[in-house]
Order: C-alpha cells, then sequence, then structure tokens
C-alpha cells in the first residue's frame, strides 16, 4: 500500500497548534485507529472505495463534513465506505497520512491511496468528486456503478450574489453573500464571495503603483500597509502581501497589530488553502502571535 502524499498538502487548520483534548464527538461514520486501518479499511478498498475524513473536536468545521460524508454514505446503502480519523487521539496514523493540517480527505481505492487536495462541503458539489472517484475505481476494477451526476443546486443568494458580479455591483454582490451566510455561516463559497467582493471594493479607488509606493514610504502606517497588501494580492503577489502583513503582525503592537491579523486572515481566504505559500504564512502568523 502506498500513503505517500504530496509535499505541499496542507490545510487550514494547523495541526502543530493542537494540545491534547479527549473526543467527544459522536458520528455514525467508522472510526479509524492504528488497530484496524488495515483490516476495516484499506482491505475493504478491494471492494468498494473507502473514504477517511480526518477531525478534530477544535475544530467545528471538520466534525460537520465527516457527518456530512457519513450520511450521505448511509444514504446510499453504503455502496462507499467512510471512516473518521481524530488527529489527537491518533498519532500513528496522522503520521502514516502525514496529516499536517485540516481539513484533510483521502480516498482508498484498490488499497491505493488517492488523496483530495480539495474536498468541497456542499453535498451536491461532494456528489460530483464521488462520481469522479467511482469512475477511478470501476478504472481499477472494482465491481461498482458510477453513479450519475446530480444537477448542481444554486442557492438564491448564490444567484442574486453572482447577477450583481456580472453587473459590476459588487455591493450589491457582497449583500447577497452576507444573507447567504446569515442562513448558512460555514458555507465556503459564500465565504469566498464574500472576500472577494470585499477585496474589490477596497481596491477599486486605489492607484496600484502609487498604493505600493506609499506602502513602502511609511512601513508604520497600518493604514497604508493594508492598502498595500490588497492590492499585491489583488495583483497575484499574495506572498508579498502576505509578508508586508506578517512584518506588521512582529512589529505592530495593540490595535494595529490586530487590524493586522484580521486583515490578513481575510486575504487568505483568497488563496487556494494547499498554496504553499499559504501554509508558510500561516505558520508565521502563529508563531508571531503565540
Amino acid at each position: 500500500m502506498s500513503t505517500s502524499l504530496p509535499g505541499n498538502f496542507g490545510r487550514a487548520f494547523d495541526l502543530s497548534n493542537l494540545g491534547k483534548a479527549k473526543s467527544n464527538s459522536i458520528s455514525q461514520a467508522y472510526e479509524a485507529t492504528a488497530e484496524n486501518f488495515i483490516s476495516d479499511f484499506v482491505q475493504i478498498s478491494k471492494t468498494k472505495p473507502v473514504i477517511l475524513a480526518a477531525y478534530t473536536d477544535r475544530a467545528p468545521q471538520t466534525l460537520e463534513l465527516r457527518d456530512l460524508l457519513a450520511k450521505m454514505s448511509k444514504d446510499d446503502g453504503e455502496t462507499w465506505k467512510v471512516g473518521g480519523v481524530n488527529v489527537e487521539a491518533e498519532p500513528e496514523l496522522v503520521q502514516a497520512l502525514k496529516i499536517q493540517s485540516l481539513p484533510a480527505v483521502f480516498a482508498f481505492i484498490a488499497e491505493q491511496v488517492l488523496p483530495l487536495p480539495e474536498i468541497p462541503l456542499r453535498e451536491d458539489q461532494i456528489r460530483i468528486l464521488l462520481s469522479q472517484i467511482f469512475k477511478i475505481a470501476n478504472e481499477r476494477g472494482l465491481p461498482v456503478s458510477i453513479p450519475e451526476i446530480p444537477e448542481p443546486k444554486m442557492e438564491p443568494e448564490e444567484i442574486a450574489a453572482l447577477s450583481a458580479m456580472e453587473k459590476g455591483d459588487y455591493s450589491g454582490a457582497a449583500m447577497a453573500f452576507k444573507n447567504w451566510l446569515q442562513r448558512s455561516p460555514n458555507e465556503q463559497m459564500a465565504k469566498l464571495g464574500l472576500a472577494q467582493c470585499e477585496l474589490a471594493l477596497r481596491i477599486s479607488s486605489l492607484d496600484f503603483v502609487r498604493t505600493l509606493k506609499d506602502g513602502d514610504a511609511n512601513p508604520d502606517s497600518i493604514q497604508h500597509q493594508l492598502m498595500a497588501a490588497d492590492v499585491e494580492v489583488a495583483s497575484g503577489k499574495h506572498k508579498d502581501g502576505f509578508t508586508r502583513l506578517l512584518g506588521c503582525v512582529s512589529r505592530f503592537k495593540g490595535d494595529d497589530k490586530n487590524r493586522a491579523k484580521d486583515h490578513l486572515l481575510l486575504l487568505f481566504q483568497l488563496v487556494d488553502p494547499s498554496d504553499p505559500d499559504l501554509i508558510k504564512a500561516r505558520q508565521a502568523l502563529a508563531s508571531a502571535l503565540f
């Protein structure tokens, strides 16, 4: 069995920050342990796909994802199996799977691991991913039928936001995303959409060249640093923006330090969670704060 993962595999919840905690969560997902990992999961993957979702009680999003996957498996008559890996109780599995941060999800097909660098949080989107996993399983000889892909469901707030963005109305789109988040606080697409709209609004009146020059000329001005970081991220230079604000977190104190930290967390939402620069920046932020 191969359990090798990409070197840049990482997520938003850094495991290095975890202390010890007893898990109180209850789920329909089967628990994967060092003792049953091979017999109850890897070997089962010879007959049907197996999905493992790492979780911790300290990150509610990981519990929600694990439970959603378990529910979907039950709804499908367990034609695929879901297991949960408690990262605080199973350090051996964490090491074997090279889990560095969360959420982290893996598919096992015919005893081979298939890491899933991006896992959606909506059921209709997960269904699309499952169809791809079943297709791979079928190609590798597993006697499984490829499920039909349902038509993606769009939420009313999502439709309103996209319509506003097409008209260049980022204020209206931001309001639609906020309404979506009021109803579904953990909806990642709404969080991303809101972050994108808010960035667009912040940079709409800025002269990029002048803003960067002003930022470099005024290193002790938190406002100049925030605007320069926005421009850098909007220009595709997110590493430079991260570095700028990490410097602010280290140099500034009080409210300015908190503003730099909060703004950096907003900009983190705009970058692929598996991006190595983002992973390093998250680790640097944790070190600067603690």
